[in-house]
């Protein structure tokens, strides 16, 4: 081809990508049919590729909504996806709430007023790290119910629920098939990994699930994820963090693949290393996914975790879920790893058409290397460049192209010549999110206690001849529940011991109302025990354990048989062991605190409340205060890293559980900074009781502040492709030398917030990157310069990598890299 036609085709190759990136932009919804065929989902009659992000109505409030779905559109995603929490619709048997953070109908106006679709994933049991998976405990009193399984008295359960979303989502015309934004449901919830356990009564129970959905009649497809046998005309879906690897793909010829769940970070439990995942490794496996398995659906879990209020998580489970998400638990973007996945989603739909209509073919560039090609008769093509060497760069050739691959990288080229984007080459900024404390709580004056009573048996409501089973008892309306018993000692031995076998999560233990000592599991392991020397009187002695847990379990299978609770009891003492496991017990659910409500403000006036330490030092405290919330919009959280363990409630709605006495094996809180949702404050007078179990706790320490992103870092090479709008500008199809066609660095601060200082600058080889960095031994002493003048005052910018742009070359035939770092203020 002559070179001015070659050019003239290739501004016409980019001004179509233009016209396509602008379209996936202006997403509007409209209604319609939803069908699928091998490729997609189609919806009013067009094939689509569609990002999707989860973000849970129940773990935000309403006030969020907006800006969280808003910032998740502005990231590339398509459609919103939720879960549906039936334990908190419906927490008593027929009685339904959907009020507040639970207004499902109103979240899901929300997102189609911002012109997204959604995905409506009813369940109803949902795992999620929720408490009891979203089954509402009354459950587990229906005689001879046996969950998710072919069990009469769950499926009618089960099915009522359905049909009550159903309707209430018909009611509202939120289906697509009737103008709303749902294209999308799903029933059951990766059943596949249980089914065995049931048996015979697993698989009629996936028929029976699956046409009970369909016959709803929502005009929309079904989905199940990880049940590879899903029945037709289900959809069968892919969770995890490797769908482009371990999906064993559609399981009839005219379905798509799928992708429901990918995980964007690891859920947190108490005590355990945290785990993040990083944005080059997410991008790998999306842009491996869809070439590899002509992936057209895939859902971010989370794409916004959020805050479990309240004692709505699962066992062990921190109160801030999937705070590594690309919106973090307060919705402040988190970076790199939103950016660079809105780089992936637009370079995607870039060449969106060539993907879903196009033949593909596969071609092998080395011993780890291939090559996923889309081809459409018109000419269209699209190419990923796959690297599975996880350690090594390699250069590979493709139509007669050299092409250097980073380790474990995807190379994107929307039109089969021009690198786009590559999933290990992040060129969107770093930020760095900081808490400034507001307030304290340092003065003993601005505190009173309440100290819990240790109760005996004589005073505990239920009696029984053993110990009685933990949830099936508190109802889940408690973490706690009372043991006590009393026995008559005569022996002369000073020094015997109690001996308590346990599989709930935490134990204290009180003789004759004195504290004697703790002892807890761990999420790894379901049982513990306490082993304590015990001072005991001669004559009657009261002995009083209070078991706590910390969320019920979220999955398994025969979830209605799981126990909880002390096992057994003993006292050694002596030569001589004596078990009261079979002995006359008495039980109490709760705390007084809670049954008189006295972290509300008419609840506090139930009890006498004392000065700060007018009753010493000691476990079961309730601690009350006031205060003012702080001033402008930032969120604003509590600091308990001076407490030990408990709850917290602001105006009589709790903030979730605490438990800072519990370390990582890095010697560190798994959590100390406790959101505390702007919905929940008032201007001034906030009422703020905490619940503190253990002994060690220092409310004085407690102090408030607000959370915001305060520092912005960006980082190129000469490798780093262009950024991917320089592909959707009209300057890039003028001209190629334009500054969209080379790296550049960009730094954005939070809206209201410019650059006010410049921190760090250097063009050269800075040593590090954006966590950390240093001058190298190749440097332009007008780094600093550059950036101010192009940064300064200013809400955003960008520094190209460009020679021309530092004066001259400071180290002549080495490759170099950008770094900046600047600070956001108002």
């Amino acid at each position: 081809m002559p070179r001015k036609a070659a050019v003239k085709m290739r501004c016409r190759l980019l001004l179509w990508f233009a016209v396509l990136s602008a379209a996936a932009v202006l997403t509007v919804v409209w209604g319609g049919s939803v069908t699928y065929d091998s490729r997609s989902l189609i919806v009013n009659g067009q094939r689509k590729i569609l990002f999707s992000g989860s973000i849970h109505y129940p773990r935000s409030t309403p006030e969020m909504w907006p800006s969280l779905i808003s910032k998740a559109k502005e990231g590339g995603i398509d459609v919103i996806e939720t879960y549906v929490f039936w334990n908190q619709h419906e927490p008593k048997q027929g009685q339904y709430d959907f009020s507040g953070r639970l207004d499902i109908v109103r979240f899901f106006k929300e997102v189609q007023a911002q012109g997204l679709y959604a995905c409506l994933r009813i369940g109803p049991f949902i795992e999620s790290e929720w408490n009891y998976g979203g089954l509402p405990f009354w459950l587990h009193d229906v005689p001879d119910i046996v969950y998710r399984s072919d069990n009469g008295p769950f499926k009618f359960y089960m099915q009522n629920f359905t049909m009550k979303i159903v309707n209430l989502m018909k009611s509202e015309k939120l289906y697509a098939s009737q103008g709303g934004p749902i294209i999308l449901s799903q029933i059951e919830n990766e059943y596949q990994n249980v089914e065995h356990a049931f048996h015979e009564k697993g698989p009629p129970y996936v028929r029976w699930a699956a046409k009970m959905a369909v016959d709803l009649q929502t005009g929309v497809p079904w989905v199940m994820c990880k049940q590879d046998d899903a029945p037709d005309p289900v959809i069968n879906a892919c969770n995890g963090m490797k769908c482009g690897q371990t999906f064993v793909g559609p399981n009839k010829p005219n379905k798509p693949a799928l992708w429901t769940e990918n995980w964007t970070s690891v859920y947190e439990v108490y005590g355990e290393t945290k785990r993040g995942r990083s944005a080059e490794d997410l991008a790998f496996h999306v842009a491996l996914f869809i070439a590899k398995k002509n992936g057209s659906f895939i859902n971010y879990y989370m794409y916004h975790g959020g805050t479990n209020f309240g004692r709505t998580s699962s066992a062990y489970v921190l109160t801030a879920y999937y705070d590594q998400a690309p919106l973090d638990e307060y919705g402040l973007i988190r970076q790199p790893k939103w950016g660079h996945l809105k780089e992936l989603h637009t370079v995607i739909k870039l060449c969106s058409d060539t993907l879903l209509h196009g033949a593909q073919y596969t071609y092998f560039l080395g011993q780890q290397q291939e090559a996923y090609v889309f081809k459409r008769p018109s000419g269209q093509c699209a190419a990923f460049l796959v690297n599975y060497d996880k350690r090594r760069d390699v250069n590979v050739l493709f139509q007669n192209i050299y092409y250097e691959l980073a380790a474990n990288s995807i190379s994107i080229l929307p039109d089969c010549k021009k690198v786009a984007f590559n999933t290990a080459k992040v060129s969107t900024q770093f930020n760095t999110r900081s808490v400034q404390t507001r307030a304290t709580f340092s003065s003993a004056q601005q505190w009173s206690e309440y100290r819990e009573g240790i109760p005996s048996f004589g005073g505990t409501p239920l009696k029984a001849n053993m110990l009685l089973e933990q949830m099936g008892t508190t109802k889940d309306e408690s973490d706690y529940l009372w043991y006590t018993f009393r026995f008559k000692h005569n022996s002369s031995n000073d020094q015997p011991v109690l001996r308590v076998d346990s599989v709930a999560h935490v134990l204290h233990a009180f003789v004759n109302g004195k504290y004697i000592g703790s002892a807890h599991g761990s999420h790894q392991n379901g049982s513990f025990s306490l082993s304590n020397q015990i001072p005991l009187n001669s004559g009657v002695n009261q002995i009083s354990l209070l078991s706590v847990m910390v969320g019920l379990p979220d999955g398994g299978p025969y979830l209605e048989h799981r126990v909880a609770g002390l096992r057994d009891v003993k006292i050694q003492d002596g030569g001589k062991s004596r078990d009261f496991s079979h002995y006359p017990w008495g039980h109490q659910v709760g705390l007084t605190g809670e049954k008189l409500n006295i972290y509300t403000s008419s609840g506090s006036q139930r009890v006498q409340w004392g000065e700060l330490g007018s009753h010493g030092r000691g476990p079961l405290t309730w601690y009350k205060t006031f205060f003012d919330a702080p001033p402008g919009n930032d969120s604003v959280v509590l600091f308990f890293g001076s407490m030990g363990k408990g709850e917290a409630w602001v105006n009589g709605q709790s903030i979730g559980r605490y438990w800072v006495s519990y370390l990582t094996p890095s010697g560190e809180p798994s959590q100390t900074w406790y959101n505390v949702p702007r919905a929940f404050l008032n201007p001034k007078g906030n009422l703020l009781v905490v619940q503190e179990e253990e002994s060690g706790g220092k409310p004085l320490e407690i102090s408030i502040g607000t959370v915001s992103i305060t520092k912005v870092c960006g980082h190129v090479t000469d490798s780093h492709p262009p950024p991917v709008n320089s592909w959707t500008t009209e300057d890039a199809v003028r001209d190629e030398s334009h500054h969209g066609k080379i790296p550049k660095v960009q730094l954005r601060c939070p809206p209201r917030t410019n650059i006010s200082r410049v921190s760090f600058a250097s063009f050269g080889t800075p040593e590090g990157g954006c966590q950390s960095y240093a001058i190298g031994g190749c440097h332009s002493p007008n780094s600093l310069p550059v950036a101010k003048k192009a940064c300064l005052g200013k809400n955003m910018c960008s520094i190209p990598h460009s020679i021309k742009g530092f004066g001259d070359d400071p180290c002549p035939g080495t490759p170099k890299a950008l770094v900046v770092a600047a600070q956001c203020g108002r």
